[in-house]
């Protein structure tokens, strides 16, 4: 081991976690080949590890479960619209103002929804700790400082909490399909919310 205690090169150790890196992407890879063939519904642990031609128990140490596994599909889109809000350009990074940064947000947050949607309900769905996972922390965090920034009054954690609510998947999915407000509509919408609360 070298000081950092990685494996050296072509030690037993590395090429059991490069085969493990490969194993993961491969499942990754073919998780997200059935999900657009057969939605989230048709994702299962037989199913995929039939697919992926790896046991089942393979999976179940690398994901600890279902509800990992789609957390897991979930991680890249959601680091990248982490990196959006916490560094990319404006309005959605740094550079705009508090107000134009929420607007942003919501939008980016709402398009996103309508991507992953299904992916997302289920995380949200099957998440013990929905709440206090990093992902939502993140965007609360975010949230509030940004109403701090506007010079917004009163209770930000529930405001944050309240506000971020109104993106969630499971509500933002009945929006959509079963009361058919089309995406610009919700965005807008999200707008106007974020710009009545910073006036009042």
């Amino acid at each position: 081991m070298t000081s950092l205690d990685l494996p050296a090169p072509g030690s037993t150790a590395a090429c059991e976690r490069a085969d493990a890196a490969r194993n993961r992407e491969h499942l990754l890879v073919t998780a997200r080949a059935m999900l657009a063939e057969g939605g989230v519904d048709g994702l299962t642990m037989d199913g995929l590890a039939r697919a992926a031609g790896l046991g089942k128990g393979t999976i179940f140490r690398r994901f600890g479960s279902r509800a990992g596994l789609l957390r897991e599909l979930l991680n890249d889109s959601e680091m990248t619209f982490q990196e959006g809000f916490f560094s990319g350009p404006p309005p959605l990074g740094p550079g705009a103002e508090p107000v134009e940064r929420l607007v942003a947000f919501g939008r980016e947050r709402l398009r996103l929804v309508t991507l992953q949607g299904d992916l997302l309900r289920s995380v949200e769905a099957e998440a013990e700790h929905r709440y206090s996972a990093p992902a939502h922390a993140a965007s609360a965090m975010h949230v509030q400082m940004l109403l701090g920034q506007a010079g917004v009054d009163g209770d930000l954690q529930v405001l944050t909490l309240t506000l971020l609510s109104s993106l969630d998947a499971a509500l933002v999915l009945y929006e959509t399909r079963d009361l058919r407000i089309d995406l610009d509509r919700l965005a807008d919408g999200w707008e106007d919310l974020v710009r009545r609360v910073a006036r009042a």
